[in-house]
């Protein structure tokens, strides 16, 4: 899938449920940004002080190592992939 940009970056989609707290979402972003990825689309619900975020990313990094960083920020409770993440496709020395 060719992105708008032109780059041939693999989507997934991760879903995140944080306590809502000043500069929650900025920091997310920013671990999003600093780990390689581009945020294609985010929605955001809140409710009862808690914020459930389903993200699209785009990135040709491993996500499981997105998924990682995100899971240690202290007001991160759970980060879900819910795309399934493909094996690496066999050595390209032939």
């Amino acid at each position: 899938m060719t992105t708008e940009n032109g780059n041939n970056a693999p989507n997934y989609t991760i879903t995140c449920r944080m306590n809502h707290e000043a500069a929650a979402l900025e920091r997310l972003c920013q671990v999003v940004r600093i780990r390689g990825f581009r945020i294609a689309k985010m929605a955001v619900e809140t409710t009862d002080g808690v914020l459930d975020i389903a993200l699209t990313v785009q990135g040709t990094r491993p996500v499981t190592m997105l998924q990682s960083q995100l899971e240690k920020l202290h007001t991160v409770a759970e980060v879900l992939l819910t795309t399934p993440v493909l094996a690496p496709a066999a050595s390209r020395t032939a």
